[in-house]
């Protein structure tokens, strides 16, 4: 006797099942489906949100860009911004890369606390 040897026996014979095909479309349509609620809509939401956010940019507003800067919206171009970050100072940035507005006066508050 072999201590290494091993027996295979086969699996009985068993019908195949005609809702396999049917489980499987199933848990792929789950997938689908936690793929779009998980992933997809909420990120379409957010840049829906944040074109709006670009879109409805006008002077005066106090921004944040992606990048921290703070600053209030000078002139709006085409596809750029002056952002006045500091007294004679002014910078020109993407619309794209604004993060959010900041309620008025935010700058000022910012200024006092020096």
């Amino acid at each position: 006797m072999n201590l290494f040897e091993s027996v295979a026996h086969a699996a009985p014979a068993g019908g195949a099942s005609g809702n396999a095909g049917l489980i499987n479309i199933l848990f792929l349509g789950g997938f689908v489906l936690i793929f779009y609620f998980l992933l997809i809509r909420p990120q379409s939401k957010r840049r829906k949100e944040h074109q709006a956010l670009v879109g409805s940019l006008d002077k005066g507003d106090e921004v944040v860009t992606s990048g921290g800067i703070v600053g209030q919206v000078n002139k709006v171009e085409d596809d750029f911004l002056k952002i006045q970050v500091a007294p004679n100072m002014e910078l020109r940035v993407q619309k794209s890369a604004v993060g959010a507005t900041l309620p008025k006066g935010t700058l000022k508050s910012l200024d006092e606390n020096k």
